[in-house]
């Protein structure tokens, strides 16, 4: 699938002040982005409002402040243009990140890793709009222990591309720090590390390395137990790829550990494709579009929405 237009808001230097996202305050920059965003997105692409032939939209899971504002904006753009309305699955944008820009698409039964600040799942991909999910995160999301570990070594926020940073300077790790151990196979647990890490910065276990030091360490571990549990479910479920996907897909270690240790290939949108953007939604509403699977005017937010 080719992007004709594509346009991102960032609020990064907006909650980068109070350590991570403020609900309300996401909330309220959606409302003032929606318009400008999409005009700048029409005149990228060379298009006016009647090229539209669909308008897919986030429906969950994410905040429902958020979720309400879009969706309020796509249900008015629908009605107004009277063009058929999608509702997608956020995590499932994500995936199909991976059909953009692309000359050849994934193949069926396609492994997902999907990695970013609020999930941490392995899903199975029988087919287009076909998954089952085989692993999850117990407690805290990659991408949110990336945040909580940036905070506690002072690196500021997002914490996954500063932790990236200045793990990229040392030269050597602190040493290995925990991987959980699960009763489910495919299932993630980041927390015990994230307080493992939190003891050390406080000097409960001796004197504490350099930051820099810790913070390889720390990227080595989450890298690992996402890495080699992908690995084994792709290779227990016969997939024919595997998919990266989410935010946290943009770090370079994981790219590069996944793609070096799966015995199939790995696809991974390019870094800005990775983080949230509407060109993945829209990918994923076409497949929709395709089956004819539309939504009426009824169509609600679902904060919780889960894939598979």
């Amino acid at each position: 699938m080719n992007v004709l237009g594509i346009e991102v808001s960032s609020q990064v230097k907006l909650h980068a002040r109070y350590g991570g996202v403020v609900p309300e305050l996401a909330s309220r920059e959606h409302v003032q982005a929606m318009v400008p965003v999409l005009d700048e997105a029409l005149r990228a692409a060379s298009a006016g409002l009647d090229d539209i032939d669909a308008i897919a939209v986030t429906h969950g899971p994410g905040l429902a402040g958020a979720l309400l504002v879009g969706l309020n904006f796509a249900k008015a753009l629908a009605f107004a243009l009277s063009r058929p309305l999608i509702g997608v699955n956020h995590l499932e944008g994500h995936i199909y990140a991976a059909w953009l820009e692309r000359t050849e698409e994934p193949e069926f039964p396609a492994l997902a890793l999907i990695v970013s600040g609020g999930h941490s799942d392995i899903v199975l991909m029988d087919g287009h709009g076909q998954y089952r999910r085989l692993g999850e995160t117990v407690d805290d999301a990659a991408g949110e222990a990336f945040d909580k570990v940036a905070r506690l070594l002072g690196l500021g926020f997002p914490g996954g591309p500063a932790i990236e940073r200045l793990a990229a300077e040392a030269g050597t790790s602190a040493g290995r720090l925990p991987r959980a151990r699960l009763e489910r196979p495919y299932d993630f647990s980041f927390s015990g590390l994230k307080t493992k890490v939190q003891r050390i910065v406080r000097g409960e276990e001796g004197e504490a390395p350099p930051a820099v030091s810790l913070a390889a360490s720390f990227q080595e571990s989450v890298v690992d137990s996402l890495v080699t549990k992908a690995v084994q479910a792709a290779s227990n479920y016969g997939a024919c790829d595997v998919i990266l996907a989410g935010g946290v897909a943009a770090n370079s270690m994981l790219r590069a550990e996944l793609t070096e240790r799966s015995p199939v290939p790995v696809i991974a949108p390019p870094p800005a494709l990775c983080t949230d953007n509407g060109a993945m939604i829209a990918a994923a509403g076409y497949r929709r579009l395709l089956a004819g699977e539309t939504a009426g005017l009824g169509l609600d937010i679902a904060p919780g929405l889960r894939i598979g």
